[in-house]
């Protein structure tokens, strides 16, 4: 599949943390770190996702913000 978004990191799924309706996908990123993304729980099953499956974290975005203490 190809995407039009540049932002686009390989990874593994650490956790999902389903509520109601939502999951928390943690994902190990490749590179280091971690990222979590609020997807549907409809979207964890359409997408097959468990704990070790090799996805992507796709980032499309206009804008980033920057805070500092």
């Amino acid at each position: 599949m190809k995407l039009s978004a540049r932002n686009q990191l390989p990874g593994k799924v650490k956790d999902i943390k389903e509520g109601v309706v939502t999951a928390e996908v943690v994902i190990a990123l490749d590179g280091g770190g971690e990222l979590t993304a609020v997807i549907t729980k409809r979207s964890v099953e359409n997408l097959g996702l468990a704990v070790g499956k090799k996805i992507y974290a796709v980032i499309k975005s206009t804008e980033v913000m920057v805070a500092t203490d």
